[in-house]
């Protein structure tokens, strides 16, 4: 069976995760946390980092990668776009969220105010994580609102890997005690709910909700 090597609570893992879940993939978790990782699993993954795909004995590290080999290896459901085009924005849309809005939401928000204080015994800084929200995250939401056409998917008719991208990062947020303002960004708040409230994305947060207890 195949096996994705990372912790849940991470965007990239449930990237993977959430890929597996919408095409129908078995597979098996091996709860890797990315601090002081050990050298056999740098043989696997010689960043360090998570997820890492096993699958027949072969390995892939890199979320973007893994993706992309699971389209390949089971084509259907299809979440990448046939048109060439459309192929671009929606790999565009999947390096925004893993650049852009990982840069706001992991570092300057999630880690601060639930990994460090759970994990690494820190003090929430909650001071710069509303700095984040109030200041850095907001062009990063104007962006995604003017993408958005009517209650549809980022790439129109068809949930993608553009969706599967960006919504993960969402969820970090709302982990977070954060959210989307609907007042100020309606079509991206509803977007948001929209992707969460699939399957393959509720089920993992629902997972990942209980090991964050009173947030």
């Amino acid at each position: 069976m195949p096996k994705v090597y990372g912790a849940s609570a991470s965007p990239f893992v449930r990237k993977v995760r959430a890929v597996l879940a919408e095409k129908g993939i078995a597979y098996e978790l091996d709860p890797v946390i990315p601090f002081n990782v050990s050298s056999e699993f740098k043989r696997i993954s010689p960043l360090g980092k998570i997820p890492v795909y096993e699958d027949g004995g072969r390995t892939l590290p890199d979320s973007s990668v893994i993706c992309a080999y699971l389209e390949r290896a089971h084509p259907t459901p299809a979440l990448y776009p046939k048109d060439p085009y459309d192929y671009g924005r929606a790999l565009w849309f999947e390096e925004y969220a893993d650049t852009a809005l990982a840069g706001e939401i992991g570092a300057k928000i999630f880690f601060p105010l639930v990994v460090g204080p759970l994990f690494l015994g820190r003090e929430p800084d909650k001071a710069g994580a509303q700095k984040a929200m109030d200041e850095s995250l907001p062009p990063l939401f104007d962006y995604l609102e003017n993408q958005l056409h009517g209650d549809g998917w980022l790439m129109d008719g068809n949930f993608s890997i553009a969706d599967v991208a960006v919504g993960s990062q969402f969820v970090n947020l709302r982990h977070a005690g954060f959210g989307v303002a609907a007042a100020r960004w309606p079509k991206l708040a509803r977007y948001v709910d929209r992707v969460h409230s699939r399957p393959s994305f509720k089920a993992l947060i629902d997972e990942e909700s209980a090991a964050f207890p009173g947030r």
